[in-house]
């Protein structure tokens, strides 16, 4: 595995400074693989996507070891915005002109599975994650508004999904005390939570289930066959079954995966706590937000009263120096009251896209998984996936076809050329939203 995003911008075996890491709930390190072992199924990753199915797998029975190269929840998993939502990064309009209303019907069902899956794993473990319902999407566009109250009311009519609502101007207003915006929908369906830990908190529902989870334990190399081989520096796992739960610090372990996901940084920062009055003129209800906006502005309120805002993409490796100077005028640009108001935490993170920014699920081999690409969607999708991976080593395939079937392809150029034009494409659509 090449240094790459493993390693460019954090110190190894840390969670990096954010304020999710400041405050996190205790949980004591794992141990670094020294030495063989074997297992049932061998996982690489301990994100959301690792650790739900090393969880559901060990409910199954099965003898699961756990590979991460640094900290359980130390990618995406530990940095997100924390938005549990529903559907995927399409409209359901969109998905059935794409595959037609069975399948839409399908991924629509799973999703909101996934959602449930959050919530009752935080309820059955305990998960302390600040929990709270609501997330709303803003249109920054005046013509963006038809197109939400029509999202709602198919939501409502052809799927039977009531616990979503049409914003229009002056209801949103009430809701999100932001100049920027002319109306949206308000889904009381999803939900926002501290998503450093609730990963924390799968990760112990999965040790007292019996999983071997080792952190500082980075994988260099697998080999194929009737049984995997798993590579460390300091160790080697033979398994049955393997799962790349990765996501965007993929690297160079599977080539085939890396040719459809691609890491991009994202960027968030909080805010100083505010008084009740000044939330008061944000988001009332404390509500999550995301934005229309193509690289979407996404913020809510933490438990301690900050806002939690997040904007602004990269897509090299290296974060920008000054993260407060790439976001705050994001920040200012929705909510200008907040303009002297002191930023106490900044952090980035690598998520991972895909060309149709669809989730890519994939069987490379009869014995060898692969789940990433959530593009935006990871904290619901990924905890189902994992559910679903166990249900597909478990002998049944159905559920986790359904998300297979979504067709996946390269992008174009490459490993190679990929950067390069996703950064112009990213550009015009920058250049897009500002106009």
């Amino acid at each position: 595995m090449s240094a790459g995003f493993l390693y460019t911008n954090d110190q190894p075996g840390q969670h990096p400074a954010s304020w999710y890491a400041a405050t996190v709930n205790s949980l004591p390190e794992f141990p670094q693989l020294a030495g063989s072992t074997t297992a049932d199924v061998c996982i690489v990753g301990a994100g959301y996507t690792g650790l739900s199915a090393a969880l559901h797998l060990a409910e199954a029975g099965y003898k699961v070891v756990l590979l991460e190269a640094h900290r359980v929840g130390w990618g995406a998993s530990g940095r997100n915005g924390g938005q549990v939502g529903t559907g995927l990064n399409k409209d359901q309009a969109e998905l059935e002109s794409m595959f037609g209303k069975q399948q839409a019907k399908a991924l629509w069902e799973l999703s909101l599975e996934a959602v449930q899956l959050c919530k009752d794993l935080i309820h059955k473990h305990a998960i302390q994650c600040d929990l709270q319902a609501g997330i709303i999407h803003a249109d920054h566009r005046q013509r963006f508004v038809k197109s939400s109250r029509e999202f709602a009311e198919k939501l409502q009519h052809d799927y039977g999904y009531q616990a979503i609502q049409f914003l229009d101007q002056a209801a949103l207003q009430q809701e999100l005390h932001s100049p920027l915006y002319y109306g949206g929908v308000l889904n009381l369906g999803a939900a926002h939570l501290h998503p450093l830990n609730y990963a924390l908190g799968l990760a112990q529902a999965a040790k007292q289930a019996g999983v071997a989870i080792y952190e500082r334990s980075p994988v260099l190399s697998y080999r194929e066959g009737t049984q995997v081989e798993v590579t460390t520096a300091q160790g080697k796992v033979t398994a049955n079954y393997l799962i790349l739960a990765c996501n965007g610090y993929l690297d160079n372990l599977e080539p085939k995966v890396a040719a459809r996901v691609m890491p991009i940084n994202n960027y968030i920062v909080a805010t100083e706590p505010l008084n009740p009055a000044q939330i008061q003129d944000l988001i009332p209800k404390r509500y999550a937000v995301a934005d229309s906006s193509f690289v979407v502005n996404y913020f809510r309120m933490s438990a301690d009263n900050r806002l939690l805002f997040g904007g602004g993409e990269s897509y090299s490796f290296q974060f920008p120096k000054d993260i407060r100077a790439l976001v705050q005028p994001r920040m200012l640009s929705v909510f200008p009251q907040l303009a002297g108001t002191k930023l106490d935490y900044a952090w980035g993170g690598t998520l991972a896209v895909t060309v149709n920014r669809l989730p890519y699920f994939t069987r490379l081999q009869t014995n060898v998984f692969s789940v990433s690409g959530y593009s935006g969607h990871g904290v619901a999708l990924a905890s189902l996936a994992g559910k679903l991976l166990s249900e597909v080593v478990s002998g049944t395939a159905e559920r986790f076809d359904i998300m297979a079937k979504l067709p996946n392809w390269p992008f174009p150029g490459g490993t190679l050329l990929r950067w390069p034009l996703l950064v112009t494409a990213m550009l015009y659509y920058s250049l897009r939203d500002k106009l």
